[in-house]
């Protein structure tokens, strides 16, 4: 760091298992991913080709491999899984991580039925090529899943061969783990917690007010995704308690509250 503050949360180095940024790139030139790197690479763990990208970004190779100079893999968005499963072209897909020499897969079923003994059998079959995170989670806003559920899929994806779970919120932050408004569904998360270890998910949190009730919530070394790239380094200062949201949080200091306003947390 560029100078020394006192009774700052203590964050894990890389490569860590909690702390993990994910941040999304959903198009970015080369240029603009060496610019990003210049200034983020320290702080972003893994960079997703959001869904299906990379079927249509030029120079998609040189761009993973700025990535992977700068210390800082990369995989594409579930939706591409999705897209070759659909298409009856899984072999294909395990062939294209070869070609572009991914180590990281995202298996989802966020855009389509598939059945959960399938989705699991995927996600062994690719655990023994690449580390597999698996997406957890709808898009669909009018499917709502059951906390229960969400456990059972989250342990039952996890024992298959994942090495995190991702708790679906898509890149706008308003479905899945969060109501139609952004607002988290506080409850579900919670009782999540209780069975799953927080080091082995990954919540997508695109939006600021997520990103700081997760922290809160958590503390500085939550895993937090979807996480826009001129957002990696105000998230870093929200999480050591060095922006306004969570400035007193890490000094044990009460913020004094605006009656009127409703928590945000809320149910």
């Amino acid at each position: 760091m560029n100078y020394q503050l006192k009774n700052l949360p203590e964050r894990t180095l890389k490569p860590r298992e909690s702390g993990f940024t994910m941040a999304m790139d959903k198009g970015l030139s080369v240029r603009e991913a060496e610019d990003f790197m210049s200034i983020a690479s320290h702080h972003v763990d893994i960079v997703k080709l959001g869904w299906a990208t990379s079927y249509v970004t030029p120079n998609v190779q040189d761009k993973i491999k700025v990535y992977a100079d700068a210390g800082v893999p990369c995989y594409f968005g579930g939706t591409l899984f999705e897209a070759f499963v659909i298409r009856d072209q899984f072999e294909d897909y395990q062939r294209v991580l070869d070609k572009f020499n991914l180590q990281y897969a995202e298996v989802s079923d966020g855009s389509i039925d598939l059945e959960h003994d399938k989705k699991l059998e995927y996600i062994h079959k690719l655990s023994k090529q690449v580390t597999v995170l698996s997406e957890v989670g709808s898009k669909d806003a009018d499917k709502i899943i059951p906390p229960y559920k969400w456990i059972e899929l989250m342990q039952t994806e996890l024992e298959a061969g994942a090495w995190k779970v991702i708790g679906e919120a898509r890149e706008s932050g308003n479905v899945g783990l969060f109501r139609s408004t952004g607002e988290v569904r506080s409850g579900l998360v919670q009782e999540i917690l209780t069975k799953i270890p927080f080091e082995r998910i990954i919540w997508e949190a695109p939006q600021k007010a997520q990103q700081v009730w997760f922290i809160q919530l958590i503390g500085a070394n939550v895993n937090l995704g979807n996480i826009a790239p001129n957002e990696v380094i105000p998230l870093e200062t929200i999480r050591l308690g060095l922006r306004g949201d969570t400035f007193l949080h890490f000094l044990g200091i009460e913020r004094k509250k605006d009656k009127s306003a409703p928590p945000f947390h809320a149910d």
